[in-house]
């Protein structure tokens, strides 16, 4: 059974930076697409950015392309999530989520497992 396991959030100003960590068990990591997901309240989820297996390929959200980097360590199981520029707009609930095989997807109906998730607020 595939297990994520989040780290990192919390509180910043605006402008400033947060690094988010997932730890994959339980497969093989490397046969999962990793996406990243947002959820603010009263919203519904929110697609952020999904990265291919092999880490060559990614896709980003327009509202945080230039701003967030998704990277992941095959041999670390953990994929990392490097948030700069903060806004008051990205103030969510963060989740990954891993999908097997395929491509990368901004879907959340496609991916099989969900992180437990991740509070991030960036005040003004």
């Amino acid at each position: 059974q595939v297990q994520l396991v989040e780290s990192g959030g919390g509180l910043v100003q605006a402008g400033g930076s947060l690094r988010l960590s997932c730890e994959f068990s339980g497969r093989t990591f490397s046969s999962y697409v990793m996406g990243w997901f947002r959820q603010a309240p009263g919203n519904e989820r929110e697609f952020v950015a999904a990265i291919s297996w092999s880490g060559s390929s990614t896709d980003y959200a327009d509202s945080v392309k230039g701003r967030f980097t998704l990277s992941r360590d095959n041999a670390k199981n953990t994929v990392y999530r490097q948030m700069n520029s903060l806004k008051p707009e990205d103030t969510a609930v963060y989740y990954c989520a891993a999908k097997i095989l395929g491509d990368q997807s901004q879907d959340a109906r496609n991916y099989n497992y969900w992180g437990q998730g991740t509070q991030v607020t960036v005040s003004s």
